[in-house]
Formats: structure tokens, C-alpha cells, sequence
């Protein structure tokens, strides 16, 4: 009986040292500390901000944690993901604008239609190309953005350094086969309200 117990607590500490913090930072913004523009207290602002966020819409209703995205980025709110009817769309809005602090809110979202696995699979594919060109692609700093695609059209979220790296990963974005459209929500450094020195 010891030793399972011993066996469960080594196997939790191996698999929960494996799990890294810097794709998702470590407030869980999607952003890499060391390569954030923001300032930490921005940075912990917009986790908070994204943690009532969540919470909120897990009151709301537990089916929305799988189907509904959500990104602070310097106080402004995005939205993507799938609901049933444009009612739950508006509500969704409507609580973003509640959470205290919002400069503004972006909502994506679509309304689900019949699950499609060829499309979702191609969205996907769509997705890891993109992450993969931005890696690779030496004027991006790829970890200051996320990533989401719903029927070939790619949706940008991050912090660009420059307008350079904004239009590099516009035009990564644009060059992937299939593609059809490329919403972008990124935001420059020289736009943020607070900046690192």
C-alpha cells in the first residue's frame, strides 16, 4: 500500500515537471514571460482579468469552457469559439463588458453548425502550419502570439514588437495553402498603455 502510494506521488511529480511554462507564461496569458512587451503588472492585470473572465462564463454555463476561447492582451478582450444561437453570442459580449478593467472586446464567434471532422481537421492543420512558419520565421517572436482557425479563416491574437512583424506574420498567415481569410488581432508595443523600459 506504501509503495503505490510512493509510485503515484513520483509518477504526479515526473508528468506535472514535464508540462512547461513557456508557451503559456506563467500566468496562462499565451505569451512568454521573457519575451512579453508588457509589464508584469499589465501581465498580472490581464491574468486576473482572464480568471473572472473564465470563471464567469463557467457560471454561466459549463459547456462554454470547451466551446468559447477567451484572450486579455493589455485590458482588450477576444472571443472565439462556437455557441448555438446568436442569443448566447450577445450574452457573452454583454459579460466580457462586465469583467472589471475591459478597454474593449472583440467577439469572434461563430454559430455552430453540423460538426464537419474534415474541416475541423484541416483548421487544425491550418493552425500548425502557421505556428511552424512563425517558429521558423527569425523576425517573429513567435511565443507573443496565439493562433485559432474556424473554416480556413486564420484569427492572429499577440503582441508584435514592431509593424514589420505584425505585417511578417500577416503574410505567413496569407501565404498558407487554403487559406481564406486572415483576421488579425494584433496589437503593437508602442500601442500597449503601459511599456517595459
Amino acid at each position: 500500500m506504501k509503495s503505490k502510494f510512493l509510485i503515484i506521488i513520483l509518477i504526479s511529480v515526473l508528468l506535472s515537471s514535464c508540462v512547461g511554462v513557456s508557451s503559456k507564461g506563467i500566468f496562462g496569458t499565451g505569451v512568454s514571460i521573457a519575451f512579453d512587451p508588457r509589464t508584469v503588472g499589465t501581465q498580472v492585470d490581464d491574468s486576473i482579468m482572464q480568471k473572472n473572465l473564465s470563471a464567469k462564463i463557467l457560471l454561466m454555463d459549463k459547456k462554454y469552457i470547451l466551446n468559447v476561447k477567451t484572450k486579455v492582451l493589455d485590458g482588450r478582450i477576444f472571443l472565439t469559439g462556437k455557441v448555438d444561437n446568436p442569443e448566447e453570442k450577445l450574452q457573452l459580449t454583454k459579460l466580457a463588458w462586465e469583467i472589471s478593467g475591459v478597454r474593449s472586446v472583440r467577439n469572434d464567434i461563430k454559430i455552430k453548425e453540423e460538426f464537419n471532422f474534415q474541416q475541423s481537421a484541416k483548421d487544425l492543420l491550418i493552425t500548425s502550419q502557421l505556428r511552424s512558419a512563425m517558429i521558423f520565421n527569425k523576425k517573429i517572436k513567435a511565443t507573443n502570439y496565439q493562433i485559432d482557425t474556424y473554416k480556413k479563416k486564420i484569427y492572429v491574437y499577440g503582441i508584435a514588437l514592431t509593424m514589420e512583424e505584425k505585417e511578417e506574420v500577416i503574410g505567413e498567415a496569407k501565404e498558407i495553402l487554403d487559406v481564406e481569410d486572415v483576421i488579425s488581432s494584433i496589437i503593437l508595443v508602442k500601442d500597449l498603455r503601459i511599456q517595459k523600459n
